[in-house]
């Protein structure tokens, strides 16, 4: 196991150090983020824009061969040095504090979405494959094609008006706004444990909800076919005409084996996840990571842009190595050697 571990974390390396190059070279055809600066600076001073703007670039390594930028950027990126932004029109702001704090208020949406995603599409795909035809599948299989069909920012969207509105209704008989349906609380919650628990869950109402929707109807469908393949199984077969309970054969014998193919696509789905975390931070005005990487692709800041890309491929790549070793947990038959 430590063997395979370490095979799987130095691929893993050599794909992060391929990935990288790649990124770095299609982030540089965002444009120039100093050009639009600059245009301000010869307009203003004709005569004497030229010195500042060459001092800019040379100060935002722009005016390197992309080899010698690139380069730089990654031996200053494996030591910790995450660079800071580069527009000379604002005050440059620190890349790893920025990326790392937004990373905070991301992973705590992400994880509470994904964990139950997973939880809710097992436990629906289980009893729907158990109850095959019955008025139960044929209403989770349409509201999981429904949830398929939906993008992302629509469901937001609709989340959100419904929450306006909700809070309006309880306005107007003299409660409080309860559903946060903008930003996030920065200064965290107050009070007693049931006034922050109650606070806990009008901010993330909403947000998880609309990232739970991506990934519960994949789970669901997943984990509904995967078990119906194995209760059709021989080994089912045989464990029922042992006299086994009903129970014992589909958590004992069907449940484990299905699980299998449903932790690949949990590992796949954490990719889509933080793909949705973008849209629903923008519609709800968090300021985690996918907010950040939309306000800095606008501005084409690339030290901000190659960071989220490579914090991101990492939690993908621990995910899957994560995956690789819950196999053989489920299934001992699966040798990692």
């Amino acid at each position: 196991m430590l063997r395979y571990i370490l095979r799987r974390l130095a691929i893993s390396v050599v794909r992060l150090f391929v990935a990288s190059f790649i990124c770095y070279g299609l982030v540089q055809l965002l444009g120039d983020p100093i050009a639009a600066w600059a245009e301000g600076q010869r307009q203003r001073n004709p005569n004497g824009a030229e010195a500042a703007i060459a001092a800019a670039y040379e100060r935002a390594g722009l005016n390197r061969p992309f080899l010698d930028r690139y380069w730089s950027w990654l031996t200053n990126f494996v030591t910790g040095d995450w660079g800071k932004t580069v527009n000379p029109g604002q005050s440059p702001i620190e890349v790893e504090p920025l990326i790392l704090r937004s990373l905070g208020i991301t992973l705590r949406l992400v994880i509470l979405a994904t964990v139950l995603a997973i939880i809710l599409g097992m436990l629906i795909g289980v009893i729907s494959a158990v109850r095959q035809y019955s008025l139960f599948d044929y209403t989770i299989t349409g509201f999981t094609f429904l949830m398929f069909s939906m993008p992302l920012f629509c469901i937001a969207v609709i989340l959100k008006i419904v929450g306006i509105r909700f809070n309006d209704w309880l306005q107007s008989i003299g409660g409080s706004r309860w559903i946060q349906t903008a930003g996030y609380p920065v200064d965290g919650f107050t009070g007693s444990f049931g006034e922050q628990f109650i606070q806990f869950v009008g901010v993330y109402l909403l947000p998880t909800l609309s990232l739970l929707a991506i990934s519960f109807a994949t789970f669901a469908r997943f984990q509904r076919a995967s078990m119906l393949e194995v209760l059709n199984a021989d080994y089912v077969r045989t464990a029922r005409a042992k006299g086994l309970k009903r129970g014992q054969v589909i958590m004992r014998h069907a449940f484990r084996n299905a699980l299998i193919p449903v932790i690949t696509v949990a590992t796949l789905q954490l990719g889509q996840v933080f793909s949705g975390a973008i849209i629903t931070e923008t519609v709800f005005g968090w300021q985690g990571m996918g907010f950040q990487l939309v306000k800095y692709v606008r501005l084409k800041e690339f030290n901000v842009i190659m960071a989220w890309l490579i914090v991101t491929a990492v939690f993908i790549i621990i995910f899957n190595l994560i995956a690789d070793i819950v196999y053989t947990v489920l299934d001992p038959r699966i040798r990692l050697d």
